[in-house]
Order: C-alpha cells, then structure tokens, then sequence
C-alpha cells in the first residue's frame, strides 16, 4: 500500500530533537484546528513509515502528547486528538510552562507509582537504605516539646539554630566561612535554584547550565523563559575553553553547576579547573550556581567552588533530600549577605517561609551525631555496590565513563553509540525505567549514555536487558 502524505515536516538536521518536533508540530495542528477533536492520527508504525523515523521516536512523542492533554489513547483503536479546555486568557502570560513541556513530561513519570517497577535510573536511594528511625526519634523528641513552632510561621530565614550549625559546623568542615546571615533556609534545594533564577533571569537571558546536567533545573530555566547553553562536561569538570567562549559570546549572568559527584556523570571538578572557572566568573562578571547536593556521599573533602571563593562570586545551594528524606524538605543557600537579603524577599513573595518543624527535625540529626553515622552506612554500602554494579555493565559491553570516587551514579555507554532512548523505551515495556543519557541534555539531543544509580541495580533482570542491546 502506499504511505500518505507526512503529517508534519520533521527535520533531522535541526538541533531540535525529533520528538519535540513531532510534539510541538502536532499541537499546533491541534490548537489551529486543523485537526478536530476526535481525530485518529496514524498508527505509530505509518508516522513512522511517513516521517523515516524510529517508531521508538513516535512511541516517545505520543505518549508525550497523551500526558499533556493533546491525545487519548484508545486501546485496539489507535490515538485520537482530544477536546481541547483551554482557559481565555485576559492578560499575557508570563509563564513558559509550554517550554518545559518535555521535562514535566519526565517529571510526571518520574514520580508516577508503578507496581513492581525495577528503577536503575531514579535519582535517589532505595526506602530501606534510608533510616527512619533517625527522623522518628527527633520527631518523638520535638512532639514532647512546646511552643510557638508548632503553629506560627517561624524564623523567615529559617531556624536561626540550623542556620549557625551549618554556618559554624557544616559548611566550616568543607571550607566555607559563613555566618547566619549568609544563610537562607529553603524546601529542598530545588526551591534554592527556583529562587536564584527568579532574582537573576529575565525572559531571552542566555543562562549557562552542564552538558549533560541536571534535566529538573532545565524546564525551569525554560519556564522562565530563559535560553539554556550546555557547557560540555569533562572527566575532570565543566570544559573551560568552551565556557569562556561562550562567556564572550552571550555574557550570561549565571552558570548552574555540580562541583562535586556531578548528576549524571559522578565526576567530580579537579581544583585546577575550578580555579579556572573563578578567573573566568570574575573577569565576565558571571555568577557560578553550585549545586551541592550530593556532595556529602563523597567519602573526602573534595574542593567547593564556594570554598575557593568564600562566596563572592559563588551561590552555593544544598540540600537533605537525597541524603535523609525527600519529605523533610529541607534545603539552604548560602551567599553574600546582600544576595541573601534580595532572596529572602523573593522567598516571601512566592511562598513566606519554610517548616520550622522539619528544621528543627533536621537540626537535632545533625547536632547528636545521627547523620554523621547514617552517612558512613551508606558510603560504604555505595562503595560496595559501585564496583559490584561497574563490573556487570562492563561485562554487558558497556563503556563506563569514570570510576567516581563516591555516590550513587555510573554514567555508561552503549556499544556502537546506539541511541539509549531506544533501548530505555524497549525497558520500559519491561517494567524497568532506565535513565537514557537525552534526558540530561539541554534540549535532548540523541545519547547513547545510560545514568545507573548503584544502589537500585540488584535485579539481574537489569543486566539480562543490556546483554541484549
């Protein structure tokens, strides 16, 4: 039989990746009523077939669509434009949710709750290597207490005992020199970096992020309007020559980097490097957004930019939610105290304050020695499983990229640079949800990089999989 007329123009040339091509070319068809609702579009074989492109592409970008709200999903039946119930709008918008349509796509799925699912590619621990016992006894210990915290909205900077223990003790021990007012107290980290985009971007900035990097942060810059540029990350950090040439180029305000056991990579920046980045961050006058998240999984005290740099040209943001509980919610930034100030004000006028209660929680682990002790565990569980989990994939013909000196990920690659989407799609009809290395690309441009996190490759289902590609 013949093959129709293509749907849309795809271009594989473009540096759009072809399921967002195939996204974005759809919904405009829809919105412009070109296609009415209840309109069966082709079988993911004949797009295909139209288009000559992978099925796994087509796959990708329906079931992109169906999450969005622009198709359903008919079983036996095929794919049919659903009715579309957008809101008039009065006034123009000022949000760029439709830019980050393929993150929150992710993100649904990401925390969608499927039975039985094997997840080598998650971001964070398995439930039993976290130990709840350690956040029961502070909060048995602070239900026995009385007070305002209870039900007042607490200290807006957050509370000033956790801020001058981390001032004083945490961040003292990695070679930050800060004191309470530096810090501001936030939910989890990814408030942090939604509070210092806020202060800094304006729509059509040009703001610097690594390449790969941390996907999450990548449909908020879009969100906000900004245009993301990777910066390529190397064994040893961010690759200087290419940032400084984007530097002159575009003059960005922001650069948003891990330093130590970089997502998705493991790979931790060497002190020469970060050096480098600080000579350029002055002369550019660029800010540097250190995301330290996962740099207390790092069994040694591994240089911080903000360290090196005591905070002038460094924002530095952390959290607890890998290391203790993702619930608690508890996160900081630590910077100039000019900076603080400006981000407290952005604080309360998108969302007053943060959890006393949970703070206090998180003070009383640090301050009695539970943290402490719950980490080792868990670096030397992790050390266990890396070398274990390395040998496997190695033995599957994967390539891995570095042996990390700690954390959770291996960053791994395919043989014969196949395409890691196609083969996270075929897991996925598998009930195992890989993590393909387009996910962690500015604008997901094609990888044949797999992110493993160690600890959630014990089922042998895994490696079978791989032996397979």
């Amino acid at each position: 039989m013949p093959v129709k007329q293509a749907l849309i123009t795809i271009n594989p040339q473009d540096s759009v990746p072809l399921v967002e091509q195939i996204v974005t070319g759809i919904k405009q068809l829809t919105e412009q009523r070109v296609l009415r609702t209840g309109t069966r579009l082709p079988s993911i074989r004949d797009f295909a077939l139209q288009h000559g492109i992978s099925r796994f592409t087509v796959v990708d970008a329906y079931d992109r669509l169906v999450a969005l709200g622009y198709l359903l999903s008919r079983r036996g039946s095929g794919f049919y434009v659903a009715p579309l119930n957008k809101p008039e709008e009065s006034v123009a918008s000022t949000s760029y949710l439709d830019r980050a349509d393929d993150v929150l796509w992710l993100l649904h799925n990401t925390f969608r709750d499927v039975p039985d699912a094997i997840r080598p590619g998650c971001g964070w621990l398995p439930k039993d290597w976290l130990d709840e016992k350690v956040i029961q006894k502070s909060l048995n210990e602070l239900s026995r207490k009385s007070g305002y915290f209870l039900t007042g909205y607490g200290d807006v900077s957050g509370y000033l005992p956790l801020r001058q223990q981390l001032a004083q003790k945490n961040l003292a021990d990695i070679g930050i020199h800060a004191e309470a007012q530096h810090i501001l107290m936030t939910n989890g980290a990814s408030h942090g970096l939604d509070l210092v985009a806020r202060l800094f971007i304006k729509p059509g900035d040009v703001v610097l992020v690594d390449d790969p990097g941390y996907y999450t942060l990548f449909g908020l810059l879009k969100s906000m309007g900004a245009r993301i540029m990777g910066v390529p990350r190397l064994f040893n950090g961010p690759d200087v020559s290419a940032l400084q040439q984007l530097l002159q180029a575009h003059r960005p305000k922001l650069f948003f980097t891990n330093t130590v056991l970089h997502n998705p990579t493991g790979t931790s920046t060497s002190l020469a490097v970060a050096h480098q980045i600080l000579q350029l961050a002055e002369k550019y006058g660029l800010y540097v957004v250190e995301d330290d998240i996962y740099g207390d999984f790092h069994p040694q005290n591994a240089p911080r930019l903000a360290a090196l740099d005591q905070l002038n040209r460094v924002i530095y943001v952390s959290s607890y939610s890998k290391t203790i509980s993702a619930s608690l919610r508890v996160g900081f930034i630590a910077c100039q105290a000019e900076l603080a100030s400006r981000l407290l004000d952005l604080k309360l006028l998108t969302g007053l304050t943060s959890s006393e209660i949970n703070q206090r929680v998180m003070y009383q682990i640090l301050v009695e020695g539970r943290y402490r002790k719950h980490m080792e565990k868990v670096r030397n569980r992790l050390e266990l499983k890396r070398t274990q989990v390395i040998r496997a994939l190695e033995a599957c013909g994967l390539s891995i990229h570095t042996e990390p000196a700690g954390g959770m990920f291996v960053w791994a690659k395919l043989a014969n640079d196949k395409h890691a989407a196609e083969v996270a799609s075929e897991a996925s009809r598998q009930n195992i949800m890989l993590a393909p290395g387009n996910l962690f690309r500015p604008y997901q441009e094609p990888s044949p990089w797999l992110r493993f996190n160690v600890a959630h490759c014990d089922n042998d289902k895994v490696f079978e999989l791989l032996r397979k590609t």
